[in-house]
């Protein structure tokens, strides 16, 4: 009986200091945070296409100003973290990010309740300039975020982890966890809410919530600076201002022993500053611009650039949980509780790969994992190649892929959009799930006379499978920026990452309304896989080229002497 209550004690004891350790208050706070985001996410595109009379161009200008923004200021983003206080750089985003979203929330239900005056003022200019306003307050919001994953994913965990990789690895896998369930319960539950009350209810909710979390992610990151001393000091600082003291002494120094120089040093000061103030103000005017140039070349030093630019390759793909893919799906004939059940075993699937990459790495090292991963991922997206001509698929080769959108320019509505049976394109497919403005009569008269399930059904089955790979491979490539990337570096280097991952993802959008028919979904698979597969080959490149080196290093020094680079023991090694 003692014993028993002795290891009920300890129990108790073991949850209590987990539940109170900094790990928890980062996941906690992490949570937090990307519900929150994925809330504002989903609705605010929502919101747009509500307003702006059930068409997605304001959607789609959000995205592309969101697009645009991240790969422009990404690595000045990433410097400013670099260089700030850690504590000051995730008070500010915080702050900043959940205050845009209160802003653009409040603005957006004023919309929603003067809309009718606002179009009537100054012949609807000043409906447009909220529409501006909004647009460009979320986008400020999105570039918060940004800064706010940067400093907490990227940089916070690595010191609350320590030299302990193995921990690092677990962190993590289980932040990519929460983000995983909060893609799927957050917009879920706003949905929710704007469904069965009322778009205004939707905005005051995130509001609401963006306002009590703002007060508690704050408290749960100070609570993480206090306990975490290591997090105070950073490595760059610390040695600017141990340079800066020294070189103030010296100059002290040397006036006290020249005293007969002190006039000229004087009159010399005096002429410096005075072309510093002449050429300071272009001195700060392409300050941006230097840093935006720095960080890239920076980024392309990095021995891990090609682990980078084959992560930034696999954005550039249609087999994503996306509106595009959920636009064909519907196409094909799969209807809204179906799709609801693949993006589940999606959000599952994902799981089980951050789970996967804990396991592997403890076995086979951290750079063989990438490795694995991506066969995995290749392996998995061989279905969708061979979902492209399995019976079902609307592939069509005599349709050119650029008819859908020739017919959209020209306005002409004589000229097919798409598949014959359903005279819609991809563009209106998705723009009519998303608004639900069809009528269920119009929904049956859209919904395309299948043949065979067998090509969505083959399609869908590699895209989830391989979400096992692509979690792993994600994880693989985050764990190696943060280890392989010094600290005075790892917030430029990170921005710049996220701006790449950017720009492949606008390229993807700009592949489907170039061609937006179904008849050409299967080229655009093809394209798809054959850039995730460039992706993995340039990760290939960096794996052969580290364990070369590795190899070389074991054999050429003392066989007692450890490397270790994201492994355990020799198996990284050799």
């Amino acid at each position: 009986m003692p014993l028993k209550a002795e290891n009920k004690k300890r129990c108790y004891d073991s949850a209590a200091d987990y539940f109170t350790s900094a790990k928890f208050f980062i996941y906690l706070g992490h949570a937090l945070s990307t519900w929150g985001d994925r809330m504002w996410h989903f609705a605010v595109a929502v919101f747009l296409v509500e307003l702006y009379g059930n068409s997605l161009l304001l959607t789609a200008v959000y995205g592309l100003v969101v697009a645009a923004s991240v790969l422009l200021l990404g690595a000045i983003i990433g410097d400013w973290v670099d260089k700030s206080a850690r504590l000051k750089v995730a008070r500010t985003s915080l702050i900043v990010q959940n205050s845009a979203v209160i802003l653009c929330g409040i603005l957006l239900m004023v919309v929603f309740l003067c809309k009718v005056q606002l179009v009537s003022l100054f012949n609807g200019w000043l409906l447009t300039v909220c529409y501006i306003l909004v647009i460009s307050i979320a986008n400020v919001a999105n570039l918060a975020s940004t800064a706010t994953a940067i400093t907490i994913q990227r940089d916070w965990i690595v010191v609350v982890a320590g030299e302990d990789r193995s921990r690092l690895a677990d962190m993590n896998a289980t932040v990519r966890r929460i983000d995983q369930l909060t893609n799927i319960l957050a917009p879920l539950a706003v949905g929710q809410i704007i469904t069965f009350s009322s778009p205004m209810a939707g905005c005051g909710f995130i509001v609401g919530w963006n306002l009590c979390s703002m007060c508690l992610e704050y408290f749960l990151l100070w609570k993480v600076y206090q306990m975490t001393p290591a997090l105070a000091i950073k490595t760059g600082q610390k040695e600017d201002e141990q340079a800066l003291k020294q070189l103030n002494i010296q100059k002290v120094l040397e006036a006290v022993q020249k005293p007969s120089e002190s006039s000229e040093l004087v009159s010399g000061v005096a002429i410096a500053s005075s072309v510093e103030k002449k050429n300071g103000c272009c001195y700060n005017i392409t300050q941006p611009f230097r840093t935006l140039r720095d960080g890239w070349v920076a980024y392309y030093n990095q021995p891990i650039f090609f682990a980078g630019m084959g992560l930034a390759f696999l954005y550039m793909t249609v087999l994503g949980f996306d509106c595009i893919t959920t636009g064909f799906a519907y196409n094909q004939g799969l209807n809204g509780s179906i799709l609801s059940l693949l993006m589940g075993a999606s959000a599952i699937s994902g799981i089980l790969g951050t789970m996967a990459f804990t396991w592997i790495r403890k076995r086979c090292g951290l750079v063989r994992t990438g490795f694995i991963a991506g066969m995995a991922q290749i392996s998995c997206l061989a279905l969708c190649v061979v979902s492209v001509f399995m019976p079902g698929s609307p592939l069509d080769l005599t349709v050119s892929p650029f008819q859908g959108l020739t017919s959209h320019l020209m306005g002409d509505s004589s000229l097919p959009e798409a598949n014959p049976t359903t005279g819609h394109s991809l563009i209106t497919q998705t723009h009519s799930f998303i608004n639900g403005s069809t009528s269920a009569y119009e929904i049956e008269e859209m919904k395309p006379q299948v043949v065979s399930y067998l090509s969505v059904s083959f399609l869908f089955a590699g895209v989830i499978a391989a979400r096992v790979g692509l979690w792993s491979f994600d994880l693989t490539v985050t764990q190696l920026i943060q280890e392989n990337v010094i600290e005075s570096e790892r917030g430029v280097i990170n921005g710049v990452q996220n701006s790449m991952n950017y720009l492949l993802d606008l390229l993807h959008y700009i592949m489907v309304i170039l061609a937006p028919n179904p008849e050409a979904f299967g080229l655009l698979v093809i394209i798809s896989v054959s850039f995730v597969v460039m992706g993995h080959m340039m990760y290939f490149k960096y794996a052969y080229k580290t364990l070369r080196s590795r190899l070389f290093l074991c054999f050429s020094s003392d066989p007692k002497n450890e490397i270790d680079s994201g492994g355990e023991g020799l198996s990284d090694k050799v």
